[in-house]
């Protein structure tokens, strides 16, 4: 039996707990906060409950799996999963309404050819089985396996698009050569014609905090995820998923230590040997799994990097780079429509004003974004709310990081909001007036609670643009030393933490030259 030490209680962090654990080793978790969970947290004021971080759930195989490995019960068993249907309503600023089924091609098709015109919805499909060829190419590599030490070889978009002369402009901008493999824009206005369409697709990579403009066109699988596999939502807020993955920690025997900052990792006989804590004791340990982001370790190792030369490395100047969320939660008066969707999208009407707000004009520059996308979600959940007379809405958008906006200027926070809630109006019609209260959570706030630096919000690894789009790899050149969560490799977003945290546990129950389950 192992001693491991693991460094924070974020979902990637507490799925690999329950795996080692279930395979006989000791886990003790050290959480500098109060709680677990991360970024997957909670708040709750006069009966209302809301989520602090993702509001619905992908891919819940990677849980499922996860469930049934470390215990009796099942996930369904441990939480209420509910598929959400329509999948998401989307509002554009010339008025077309449209709500997409969940999970249904056939449906999809036929919402975007009633929106769109005629051609659209068929366009859409072709798109789509063109991603899941990206899909079939990258699902073990990127989602199912530790990171290849060449891992270069995945720096090619599979995406089986012609490339495109970009020219002039393109170079301008620094995005991509005169000639080479299309970003997803590229993609988005070349294959699906009308912009509403090409909107439609950017928004999946907006969501996950990443520039349409720059994102390899690999990025079409994340609409093919969620079509195919459907959008779920957990009884009582994706919270409950939390708390559910806390207790078969527990049950598993697995320890938990809140309040517990560690201040530095221990080394001895080149290898990790075990955590130093902010009061100054030190928790020996035959392996350290660090759940935090890895840019935030070389203090931790006195100085050292934890990667070897030409492994994949956090991205530079994420304070600044990677955008986080701005998110107001809303006390409504008055009972939620029968027929309100879930989520709706409410696009921007300009783009490429967003963009540049969000991840800069290609100079560095950011001005805010008067009219920003806003998903506007509405779970129809009597958990999250104190009576059917009232209701539990959550607005988000994706915004800069803190650093390049100074997010916890009071100031900046209430005009963001506003902006939230004037464009959220087009999906709740007297919105304004049914408002109890609000909370505003900027990026600041998301800093503050979870560590990551500028409140920014890891994306999912994409293959293709050299591998710009990877994460650092699980197993580091310190023996003994691995990484999990959304900063690590395969990125962020609850799936890809919980395949992190499978990768973890499999590499160290099996050794470093595991290569993933087959």
């Amino acid at each position: 039996m192992a001693r491991i030490a693991v460094i924070g209680s974020g979902m990637g962090a507490m799925a690999a707990a329950a795996r080692l654990a279930v395979a006989g080793h000791r886990v003790v978790v050290y959480e500098r906060g109060r709680t677990h969970g991360g970024g997957v947290g909670r708040f709750e004021r006069d009966g209302f409950r809301f989520d602090t971080g993702p509001g619905l759930l992908h891919l819940p195989a990677v849980y499922r799996d996860l469930f049934v490995k470390t215990g009796k019960e099942t996930l369904e068993q441990s939480v209420e999963l509910i598929q959400v249907d329509p999948a998401s309503r989307h509002l554009f600023a010339d008025g077309t309404d449209v709500r997409l089924p969940n999970a249904s091609r056939a449906g999809v098709v036929q919402a975007l050819d009633a929106a769109f015109g005629a051609g659209a919805g068929e366009r859409w499909s072709d798109l789509v089985n063109r991603a899941r060829e990206v899909w079939d190419a990258t699902r073990r590599p990127l989602l199912e396996e530790p990171l290849r030490a060449d891992w270069r070889v995945l720096g090619r978009d599979p995406y089986p698009a012609a490339p495109v002369r970009r020219g002039w402009l393109g170079g301008l901008f620094g995005r991509g050569g005169a000639d080479g493999p299309p970003t997803l824009a590229e993609v988005a206005r070349r294959e699906l014609k009308d912009p509403r369409a090409a909107a439609l697709l950017e928004s999946h990579a907006l969501a996950h905090g990443l520039d349409p403009r720059s994102a390899p066109a690999a990025a079409t699988v994340l609409p093919y995820v969620e079509q195919t596999f459907g959008t779920w939502y957990v009884r009582g807020g994706m919270r409950a998923l939390a708390d559910a993955l806390h207790e078969r920690c527990r049950r598993r025997a697995v320890e938990f230590r809140f309040e517990a900052e560690v201040t530095g990792i221990v080394e001895k006989d080149g290898r990790a040997a075990g955590v130093e804590l902010a009061d100054g004791t030190v928790a020996e340990a035959d392996a350290v799994v660090s759940g935090i982001d890895p840019a935030l370790l070389p203090p931790l190792l006195g100085g050292q990097e934890p990667w070897r030369e030409g492994d994949v490395r956090p991205e530079p100047g994420a304070d600044t780079g990677t955008p986080g969320r701005l998110t107001v939660f809303l006390a409504l008066r008055g009972a939620r429509p029968g027929d309100a969707a879930h989520r709706t999208v409410v696009h921007t009407p300009d783009r490429e004003a967003e963009l540049a707000a969000v991840f800069g004009d290609g100079h560095g520059l950011r001005e805010p974004c008067p009219h920003p996308t806003v998903t506007v979600l509405r779970p129809d959940d009597p958990a999250v709310r104190p009576d059917e007379d009232h209701e539990a809405v959550t607005l988000s958008a994706v915004v800069a990081p803190h650093g390049p906006v100074d997010w916890a200027d009071g100031g900046a926070a209430e005009r963001g909001a506003q902006r939230l809630i004037t464009a959220a109006e087009a999906a709740i019609p007297g919105l304004r007036d049914r408002t109890l209260w609000y909370e505003v959570r900027t990026p600041a706030d998301t800093g503050a609670q979870t560590g990551a630096r500028g409140g920014a919000v890891p994306g999912p690894v994409l293959a293709g643009a050299d591998g710009a789009f990877l994460r650092p790899a699980n197993a580091t050149r310190l023996p003994g030393l691995y990484l999990a969560g959304g900063w690590a490799h395969p990125g962020g977003g609850l799936a890809h933490a919980g395949m992190s945290g499978a990768l973890v546990a499999g590499l160290i129950v099996e050794g470093d030259d595991w290569r993933g389950s087959q």
